[in-house]
């Protein structure tokens, strides 16, 4: 073993001296290759639309497609008016729907629009039965039209709750729009930039009426507007910290000037090849310039601040930079390629834009890995170097933990396991918990427009059936429509429910013109033919873009059923829908139909990334293990590892179901990310203690000594910088970032202390064998 270890040791150190020889060159040849790659940038590019959350065969969204593909695709902008006064039913209101009515048609790509102006009014007159807009000319109408407009629009299941609260105080305008989908990018901004520019026009027009606007469009913009904030905020602030935060530790100009070119090189390939390989941006994926930037710190750290003790002995600078690269090259290699691993993990999420997140993070990680052993010496070997003078109260105060460690090795073990175990009991109070309009931080318009509609007209979050009958024309079927009815009233009764739009109402609503108006008939249709004919003369009268196309498939065998909830989470909704599955299994198996939308979308994803993030995470644990023990030559050392690797997880989301217990699915990739990173501080810490038991021959207590006084320091000044990193990120305006953020903060600050108070007692208890000739009996001397 010991011939293995200098064999490693004589080409490292061959390698390093060829870098310091050929520094220029070295130079040279790392600029090319930072600019080759990121010549790839210009075919970067962004997309907001929620589709991207979704693999190609995620069944939730294929099913979703079939249901547009059936009936209408439902992307929309919902513009609601809430008057000052309280009040919808007066001339100024009435008039303001009725002028973005008019107005959403010329929005481009939009197929339809829908209000209580145009909202088709049906009533008999004698035996005719006439179809017309609820109302037009607002500015005309007289009090008591106002009156009539206000008890049938109140009365409407279609509306109210839906175009038009309970009590009248708000009032919505629904556009549809049919986006072609040949060019995203801009599709998507021209809908906004157009309902941007009626809002502002009837907050000009109308200064006593509130504008909200939200919807499936809408959502997309703000997927958008909040990934360009955090970019135009936290990447600068990101940069800032751990620019201060490296120029306070290294004292040193130089070191601080290479360490800031190995972060802008490293961002500047992740990006790079995510052009290179058609990466669009997404909210998830648009922090990758802000992990690889903390992350491609610490290799550099760990060079040159064993350079500088390597000066500080008395060595040249070439050949400081030598040692360091001897000594540092192996755990330099473990801790990034475990930490590419750990983000290579991510490809096992139901998400793809989790599937970017890692891949870009793990490029940006290799490319810092190579400039650190490459760009970083040669640029050292050209530039002055003043070696900062030592901090020994950094020094002592490392010494003196590692002698705290190793007087209470006994009780901080049974110490820390008692808390790991009291953490991981909380555990199971996580539960799944998603709610996509909170995804957006309320300095989002959409997050306050979408949270005022929940609250005052009806949420975003729908359930959609297609409910199939017995054939063609079988929708108008009287035991259809029953059963129908029957579904659509359960659904009512559910205390989540805010409305259900269904064939039944019009039925109804149609029987009873054709009975003279009378309220005795507002019933379904007790025969076939007589409904069939009702809804054949209802759909000949209505207008262009005002169809049943939206609720009714061509050949009239199926229907649609639209269930509106309130802004729950994915759990609540999801046991919605089993109870669902669960009525019509036992009352109407004949019009089985499973619930689909964006809601039901978005609330399996969460569910199914938790499951496929479990299994990419333990294929991480393996391989990282496996490398481990064949790196450090040790299965009971390899082994030992694992307990520092896996304890920050179990406490960190231990900690979570304590205190917040809702994981979203921006937490599900947390164990997988932060699994490569946290193995670096334990690589760093037994790279050290095992060169100072193989190499210098020291006991297991010394071997502890000298691992806290050559690496202590250095690992919590990185654990600080990335811990400052990723809370930066709590900052972002979009939750699945600051949430990961927060959490990847509290796994790493727990990966420290698990490093410095468990993994040596760990050692000196299980790695207690009979002291080796000592060779260096004062660790202390190397780093004073």
């Amino acid at each position: 073993m010991q011939d293995k270890n200098s064999e490693i040791n004589n080409r490292t150190t061959i390698y390093a001296r060829w870098i310091v020889q050929n520094r220029w060159t070295v130079i040279a040849l790392s600029l090319l290759f930072v600019l080759a790659i990121t010549s790839g940038i210009r075919n970067a590019g962004f997309t907001g639309d929620y589709h991207v959350f979704f693999t190609d065969d995620n069944p939730q969204m294929l099913a979703f497609e079939r249901l547009e593909n059936t009936y209408t695709k439902d992307d929309n902008v919902l513009i609601v008016l809430a008057p000052k006064s309280g009040n919808v039913f007066n001339k100024q209101t009435l008039q303001a729907v009725e002028d973005i009515t008019r107005m959403g048609w010329q929005v481009p790509f939009s197929s339809r629009v829908d209000s209580i102006s145009n909202f088709q009014y049906t009533h008999a007159n004698d035996d005719d039965l006439i179809v017309e807009d609820l109302y037009q000319g607002a500015a005309s109408l007289s009090e008591q039209d106002i009156q009539t407009i206000r008890r049938v629009a109140l009365n409407e299941p279609l509306l109210v709750n839906r175009i038009i609260s309970s009590e009248g105080h708000v009032t919505g305008i629904n556009i549809t729009v049919q986006l072609p989908g040949i060019s995203p990018e801009t599709e998507m901004p021209q809908i906004t930039t157009a309902v941007n520019g009626i809002a502002d026009q009837i907050r000009q027009q109308y200064p006593q009426i509130d504008v909200h606007m939200t919807g499936i469009v809408l959502l997309n913009n703000a997927f958008f507007s909040s990934s360009m904030k955090d970019m135009a905020t936290l990447v600068p602030l990101t940069f800032l910290v751990i620019l201060i935060a490296v120029g306070l530790f290294l004292r040193s100009w130089t070191s601080t000037f290479s360490t800031l070119w190995i972060i802008v090189f490293s961002i500047m390939v992740g990006m790079g090849f995510s052009g290179w390989a058609g990466i669009k941006l997404t909210p998830p994926s648009s922090v990758a310039p802000t992990i690889i930037m903390t992350l491609a710190v610490a290799n550099a750290i760990h060079i040159l601040v064993s350079m500088f003790h390597a000066m500080r002995i008395g060595e040249q600078k070439q050949d400081a930079i030598v040692e360091s690269l001897r000594v540092n090259m192996q755990p330099v290699f473990l801790t990034s390629l475990s930490t590419v691993i750990g983000f290579l993990c991510m490809n096992f999420s139901e998400s793809p834009p989790f599937h970017d997140l890692g891949n870009i993070v793990a490029v940006g990680m290799g490319a810092s890995f190579f400039l650190s052993i490459t760009f970083l010496p040669a640029l050292m070997a050209i530039l002055p170097v003043r070696v900062p003078k030592p901090k020994l109260d950094d020094n002592s105060a490392m010494l003196r933990l590692a002698e705290f460690v190793i007087r209470r090795r006994t009780s901080l073990l049974i110490g820390m396991s008692l808390i790991v175990l009291t953490l991981g009991s909380f555990l199971p109070r996580n539960n799944l918990g998603e709610n996509f309009v909170e995804y957006f931080d309320k300095s989002i318009p959409f997050r306050t427009a979408s949270d005022f509609v929940s609250d005052n007209l009806g949420g975003m979050y729908r359930i959609d059936y297609s409910v199939k009958s017995y054939g063609p024309g079988g929708i108008s079927a009287p035991q259809f429509l029953n059963r129908l009815e029957a579904f659509s009233n359960w659904y009512q009764q559910q205390p989540e429910v805010i409305h259900v739009s269904t064939l039944t109402d019009t039925m109804k609503r149609l029987n009873k013109n054709m009975h003279a108006d009378s309220e005795d008939f507002y019933i379904l249709p007790g025969e076939r033919n007589l409904s069939a004919q009702y809804l054949l003369l209802y759909e000949m009268s209505l207008p262009y873009g005002l169809d049943l196309n939206n609720q009714i498939n061509v050949d009239k065998s199926a229907t649609r059923m639209s269930v509106t909830i309130k802004n729950i989470n994915t759990t609540k909704i999801l046991a919605l829908e089993e109870r669902a599955q669960a009525w019509l299994q036992q009352n109407g198996a004949e019009i089985q139909s499973d619930g689909s939308s964006t809601t039901i979308m978005f609330s399996h994803i969460g569910k199914r990334n938790i499951k496929s993030m479990i299994i990419g995470t333990t294929v991480a644990l393996v391989l990282i293990s496996f490398i481990l023990i064949f790196a450090l030559r040790s299965i009971k050392i390899g082994l030992i590892s694992l307990v520092p690797n896996l304890v920050p997880a179990t406490m960190g989301f231990g900690l979570w179901g304590l205190m917040v217990s809702e994981i979203n699915v921006g937490l599900s990739i947390v164990t997988g990310m932060t699994l490569g990173i946290v193995v670096d501080d334990t690589v760093h810490f037994l790279s050290k203690y095992l060169r100072a038991r193989r190499e210098k021959g020291l006991d297991v207590e010394q071997a502890v000594r000298y691992a806290f006084s050559t690496v202590g320091t250095a690992l919590w000044v990185t654990s600080a910088v990335l811990i400052s990193g990723f809370m930066i990120l709590t900052l972002s305006t979009f939750k699945l970032n600051s949430d990961m953020g927060l959490l990847t903060s509290i796994v790493i600050a727990f990966a420290l202390i698990a490093d410095f108070l468990f993994l040596p007692a760990l050692l000196m208890k299980l790695d207690a064998k009979k002291k080796i000739p000592v060779i260096n009996t004062d660790p202390v001397t190397e780093t004073t």
